[in-house]
């Protein structure tokens, strides 16, 4: 099976998995999106799930938050990890997004990415979950599937990012980042899987 058939097979085999794919991070808007996502890096949905009500409680919104002292924002997320870093990303992107953007999240990949703690896969979330722009956050997961699946052989998230882009329709794109990552929680784990033995693996061999 080649590369590009390969791509083909999983899209088809992936929608028939996961028809559906809820936004696995609780929010109601971008912002509280935007928060969650960064709250997530080397931390799972799960607890990230478990920390946000807390921390909205104090501030839903980039007004509200950028009044809250620092110390308090890194108190209610500790449980998340990198909290002094973190707390301080949330303490000033809330600022910039007030004095900058009008209080809003801006719908541009540049302008997101230029805010503290927001890297690109942040945005390509942001992008994707929260605005509909066609994004591929590549994580953990995607770039090991991605792998194991013979679709790229890159060494970092953004090349495995640019391999998948050119193999997957654009319009499949935020649909299908997270089916991917759903497989990859339910059947693939990094450790349950040696690459032959799950179901979409052993298809794609």
């Amino acid at each position: 099976m080649r590369k590009q058939q390969r791509a083909d097979h999983l899209l088809r085999r992936l929608e028939e998995l996961y028809p559906e794919t809820p936004i696995p991070l609780d929010h109601k808007d971008s912002y509280t999106l935007l928060v969650a996502v960064l709250l997530s890096a080397q931390c799972t949905d799960v607890r990230v799930n478990l920390v946000t009500p807390a921390l909205f409680a104090l501030a839903d919104n980039p007004r509200d938050m950028m009044r809250v002292p620092v110390e308090k924002i890194r108190e209610v997320i500790r449980p998340c990890g990198l909290s002094p870093r973190k707390s301080a990303a949330i303490s000033e992107l809330s600022k910039i997004l007030v004095e900058k953007h009008g209080g809003e999240v801006p719908q541009d990949f540049e302008a997101l990415e230029a805010l503290p703690g927001v890297g690109h896969k942040t945005a390509s979330v942001v992008m994707a979950q929260a605005f509909g722009v066609p994004a591929f956050p590549v994580d953990t997961h995607i770039h090991r599937l991605a792998k194991r699946w013979k679709l790229s052989a890159a060494k970092n998230v953004e090349q495995t990012e640019r391999d998948l882009k050119k193999l997957f329709p654009r319009e499949s794109w935020n649909k299908l980042h997270l089916q991917i990552i759903f497989y990859g929680r339910e059947h693939c784990t990094a450790r349950g899987c040696d690459g032959k033995s799950c179901l979409l693996c052993g298809e794609v061999r």
